[in-house]
């Protein structure tokens, strides 16, 4: 993707610098990743590996050897101290993203989302005192909305064990900036999507099961159907991350990422169909136990930001979908 010329001024800190990436093999970080090499960066990549994220080796084929990989889990504190000495800039991406999956195990959720990433800090804090961290939070935290777009004063009351989860580790990358001066961001994250995505299931994006679905000729479920959404094409997002780290003025700060506008899901799922040129689709009423933890509609107020940093999405949605089938069309069999 392009820069604009004020990104390009603030993306020439990352040539040289040491970046350390955690959940660096998943959809956002190793798109991260291929950023940041093409930057000139010195990248490590953190990943668990786990079967029920998002990591997966084709990620980072076409990088593989010009970055370090590290498959580890964010809660081996011993086995991440080496891995922080020297880095210039930390993107943590690492968490466990599925809404359901908080729900059937919440300890699990607790344990990765928040305990392993309060003890991070505290190793930065202790170790790395002048890393720059840029965390991946969510829109979830403000669960079901008052009004639309929902801007970063808006009430939170997370729907979810996740949303609790990640409010909480926000919440500490931000005491942490004020209590001890660690330069955190926090980043609160929409609908991302893009190539990379899992599409095996829908653990981390229904987009991705919906495009999966697409290709295979199959159709896909649109629940309900008349919910909004606000989507952000991968590499906005990616832009995102790195104008965050590049920019002094985000630290300390929680700031919405969107993409533009939003739309409803049967709007989507036209579009998805348009884009690939055929498919189909069927509207069912949402399952019981996900409509409990469903936040209705949602789209992202994300000026702020854009004050900020000069950061403003791209890709428009059918660019975007287009650019995304395009990808699966060629590795579909990798990834499902």
């Amino acid at each position: 993707m392009k820069a604009t010329q004020g990104e390009e001024g603030a993306l020439a800190a990352f040539r040289g610098a040491r970046v350390l990436i955690t959940g660096g093999m998943g959809f956002i970080g190793s798109t991260l990743a291929h950023r940041l090499v093409a930057l000139g960066s010195d990248v490590t990549l953190l990943d668990n590996m786990s079967a029920e994220g998002g990591a997966h080796p084709r990620n980072i084929e076409a990088i593989r050897g010009k970055v370090q990989i590290e498959a580890r889990d964010l809660r081996d504190i011993d086995a991440l101290k080496p891995l922080l000495a020297g880095q210039r800039y930390l993107f943590n991406l690492a968490a466990q993203t599925s809404h359901m999956g908080s729900m059937a195990a919440p300890l699990e959720d607790l344990d990765v989302n928040c305990r392993a990433q309060l003890a991070l800090l505290e190793l930065c804090r202790a170790q790395a005192p002048d890393i720059t961290i840029v965390f991946a939070g969510t829109r979830q935290i403000y669960g079901r909305p008052d009004r639309l777009p929902v801007d970063e004063t808006h009430p939170l009351r997370p729907p979810d064990v996740n949303g609790v989860s990640k409010m909480a580790a926000e919440a500490l990358h931000l005491l942490y900036h004020r209590t001890y001066g660690l330069a955190a961001t926090s980043l609160r994250l929409t609908n991302t999507y893009g190539p990379r995505m899992r599409i095996k299931d829908a653990r981390q994006t229904f987009v991705g099961l919906w495009l999966r679905r697409v290709l295979e000729g199959e159709p896909f479920e649109v629940w309900e159907g008349e919910q909004r959404r606000d989507l952000t094409y991968v590499d906005d997002a990616v832009n995102a991350f790195l104008l965050a780290a590049a920019v002094p003025a985000t630290q300390g700060r929680a700031f919405n990422i969107g993409g533009g506008g939003s739309l409803t899901l049967l709007e989507l799922a036209r579009a998805l169909v348009a884009a690939h040129g055929g498919g189909r689709f069927e509207v069912k009423s949402f399952p019981p136990e996900r409509k409990r933890i469903d936040i209705g509609d949602y789209e992202a107020d994300d000026r702020l930001f854009r004050q900020v940093t000069g950061w403003q999405p791209q890709v428009p949605l059918a660019e975007g979908l287009a650019k995304s089938l395009a990808y699966y069309r060629e590795t579909l069999r990798d990834y499902r």
